[in-house]
């Protein structure tokens, strides 16, 4: 059996700097004294005249990015999901969301598998906190290959993006015919007994679910949302109404992250049983990224059975 390819997505956001840098001169990269963190210490090393480093201080950061957008450049700026949606959040609300600036937030060590960071920097609330700024692009790949696809689209997009990596290596699943557009969800597995929307690394914990469940009879359809918002309506309507039921699965939690988009849609469109998976209203603790994983419930088998559970609420 093939070894399988793990690649943590920050390391593909910064290879996708260096490709871009090479490309095009239409835009600057800022960190906040994380760069060898972030990996965009790849890009500095590159490009060092197109690479700003703004210190431990976030919120200047921010308002530096908006200085510079507001002059025509496009800016990617990097820190941890924690401070970068969390501290800087009033300057990426007033500073780049209320003016629409094109600044793009590389945020990197999001949720529970940052592991042995600890609680202070498992950033579980990061798309909920930037999903209610208007007009910002929420994107959480789920490998490398997307990893890389999201950040050129990234600089495509008029207005601000929130960009979310992960620190854990995690199985490539893509490969670079892939076809990624911002705001369309992709089904990964055809089924008609439930559907399983995931995002971000719990997408191959959602494939693997797949085929536990098929080996109990049951077939679950498999979306990735990559774009949390906007949210790719169609593809979830269309499944719900095909499936009867709907389980979600994000590294984020269950309060305003994805499971929250998908609930609010079909509560108003059309209500389904739908059953929740992600972080229930906790903090994390420091430990090694699996054994956390393992023990806050973001595994496989977890989403099997949230999935066994809203098949038996169908009328």
């Amino acid at each position: 059996m093939a070894e399988i390819k793990k690649v943590a997505t920050r390391a593909g956001f910064g290879s996708a700097l260096v490709e871009l840098g090479a490309e095009r001169d239409d835009f600057v990269v800022l960190d906040a004294d994380l760069a060898a963190a972030t990996q965009t210490g790849m890009f500095k090393k590159a490009y060092p005249e197109r690479f700003y480093d703004c210190g431990i201080a976030e919120a200047d950061m921010i308002g530096i990015a908006a200085g510079i957008a507001a002059t025509g450049k496009k800016v990617i700026c990097s820190s941890f999901a924690m401070f970068a949606a969390g501290r800087a959040f009033e300057q990426v609300r007033n500073m780049i969301g209320y003016p629409h600036l094109n600044v793009k937030l590389g945020a990197t060590h999001a949720g529970i598998s940052v592991g042995e960071d600890g609680a202070t920097h498992q950033c579980c609330e990061d798309i909920a906190i930037m999903r209610t700024i208007p007009g910002m692009t929420i994107i959480n790949p789920a490998d490398e290959t997307e990893a890389k696809k999201a950040v050129r689209a990234a600089l495509e997009i008029d207005g601000p993006v929130y960009m979310r990596f992960g620190r854990l290596a995690v199985p490539v699943i893509f490969d670079d015919d892939y076809k990624f557009e911002v705001g369309k969800g992709v089904e990964l597995r055809e089924g008609n007994d439930v559907t399983i929307v995931a995002t971000g690394l719990m997408v191959n914990e959602a494939l693997e679910a797949h085929e536990l469940l098929k080996n109990e009879g049951i077939n679950a359809r498999v979306i990735n949302i990559h774009t949390i918002k906007p949210l790719d309506n169609d593809i979830i309507l269309k499944a719900a109404k095909e499936t009867g039921a709907v389980v979600t699965a994000e590294e984020h939690s269950v309060i305003g992250g994805l499971g929250g988009a998908v609930s609010e849609l079909l509560s108003e469109n059309y209500p389904v049983p739908v059953l929740k998976l992600g972080v229930y209203d906790v903090f994390g603790h420091s430990g090694p990224a699996p054994k956390l994983l393992d023990e806050f419930g973001l595994r496989a088998a977890n989403i099997a059975e949230k999935a066994k559970k809203a098949v038996a609420l169908k009328k």
